[in-house]
């Protein structure tokens, strides 16, 4: 099989290698569609914990080319979509029904070799079955929906809210769309590029805002006759972004931190201001239970996402790839490691 590999942080090489055999509960999966996650060039920056030499891509479709020996649920030309995050069971936050916060966590592309390859080799319970009808590429961006579909839970939005996202990438539009579907009353969108912001907008936002032209705070603050948001979303992960989120937020608000920060990221706040406002911060850690749910918004129609992907590339085009996110020049990415055309 061909894949792209991390031999080590800033290191990166297109091999070939065996394909895998299907062990006795596992399924060979020949990878069609993967998405490239912000997480996957942190990695490959050694700005995020990960256990090389390795395999990367976390979010990936694919057909069914082996099924192990004891493996009923899936045989061989079945279309699935990955979870790639397995819990242990048995550490004390598995025990507490906490999975995904699981101290031994096994995620695919992150601690185990994932779908920047023709092939990936996983257990069959992390697979679901996918509509025949529904694109891979598509079917690629469950587990960031997933993700998406468990932050909105933590936030606790309610019908009548106003909520704040800053950033519209890919999480940003999905949260924006998941928001809405809660009956927000307004929802305002901070992001510097212009055709996000014209996406936001046709997702059904009430306000974008450019904060590198405007006074993100003042917008809001006029927008909502000076009480703030009832929810802000940080989408982004900086320490900047993160910072300025609890001083946007209405009394008894929620700051939700959803952007990936740097482990070492610290921010400045003020307890006073989370005192006095009864504000609530909390984080959103990948998709507890909710892989099925995004699969069947997806499928739906619900939850859009064919609009935000920008470009389709080769598994040799990887370090194309990073340079696009590093420059900010894309919206989201896929990865098609079956095509070998420029």
């Amino acid at each position: 099989m061909r894949a792209v590999i991390f031999p080590t942080p800033g290191e990166l090489e297109v091999v070939e290698r065996e394909t895998p055999s299907a062990l006795e509960w596992h399924v060979v999966v020949r990878v069609q569609a993967c998405g490239v996650c912000g997480t996957d060039l942190h990695i490959y920056q050694g700005e995020f914990p990960a256990r090389f030499p390795l395999i990367p891509g976390h979010e990936f479709a694919g057909v069914v080319e082996e099924a192990g020996q004891s493996v009923a649920s899936l045989r061989s030309g079945d279309r699935v979509v990955i979870d790639p995050n397995l819990s242990c069971g048995t550490c004390r936050p598995c025990q507490r029904g906490l999975t995904h916060l699981c101290r031994n966590l096994i995620s695919f592309g992150v601690t185990n070799d994932g779908g920047f390859a023709t092939h990936c080799a996983l257990p069959a319970r992390q697979c679901y079955k996918m509509p025949a009808a529904m694109p891979f590429e598509v079917a690629a961006m469950t587990e960031p929906v997933a993700c998406c579909v468990h932050g909105i839970e933590r936030a606790q939005i309610r019908p009548g809210e106003v909520v704040l996202l800053i950033g519209a990438g890919l999480i940003g539009l999905v949260l924006l769309q998941l928001a809405l579907m809660r009956g927000v009353a307004m929802a305002i969108v901070s992001e510097p590029a212009a055709e996000k912001r014209e996406l936001a907008s046709s997702f059904g936002a009430a306000l974008t805002v450019d904060p590198t032209t405007g006074d993100l705070t003042e917008a809001v603050m006029k927008a909502t006759d000076g009480s703030g948001a009832d929810v802000v979303i940080d989408c982004a992960g900086g320490p900047a972004t993160s910072q300025q989120a609890s001083g946007l937020a209405a009394e008894g608000g929620r700051v939700l931190l959803f952007g990936v920060a740097a482990p070492d990221a610290e921010i400045k706040v003020r307890p006073y201001d989370i005192y006095a406002k009864e504000i609530t911060i909390t984080g959103s850690f990948i998709n507890p239970f909710t892989h099925g749910a995004a699969l069947a918004l997806l499928a739906s129609g619900r939850i859009r996402v064919s609009e935000i992907i920008s470009h389709r590339l080769t598994l040799a085009q990887v370090p194309q790839a990073f340079e696009l996110l590093e420059a900010h020049q894309a919206r989201k990415i896929i990865i098609e490691p079956q095509r070998t055309g420029e």
